[in-house]
């Protein structure tokens, strides 16, 4: 079955282009080093919570926008050979391809999938 790495982060709204050019050129390393799909989503829709939530989870700030998305992988096995290669690959260094965003408050983690209906 499938595996897929997801994760969470807070990047500023005004970087909203220089997030999705950094999110392109990424998925395109992504992708040629095992990934079956790469997919970015802008927030749109986000409450802030009482207990916990999306918002809070990130420690976005009022100029943030929560982003959420995943990297799908044919197996655990793919994903661990071709995450290795992608933090290697020189077009994923910070000189060439710089995050836009707080990579210190990002959530991520892998996860095998166990439903795909």
């Amino acid at each position: 079955m499938s595996y897929v790495d997801g994760f969470v982060i807070a990047v500023p709204t005004s970087n909203r282009e220089k997030y999705r050019t950094h999110a392109e050129a990424a998925a395109k390393v992504f992708k040629e080093h095992g990934a079956l799909q790469v997919v970015d989503c802008w927030g749109d829709d986000v409450p802030d919570g009482k207990l916990t939530s999306f918002p809070m989870a990130v420690k976005r700030k009022p100029d943030e926008t929560v982003v959420f998305g995943w990297i799908t992988w044919p197996s655990r096995q793919v994903r661990d050979g071709g995450m290795t290669k992608v933090m290697v690959d020189p077009r994923m260094q910070r000189e060439k391809n710089p995050m836009p965003f707080d990579g210190a408050r990002m959530i991520y983690g892998g996860f095998e999938v166990i439903v795909d209906a």
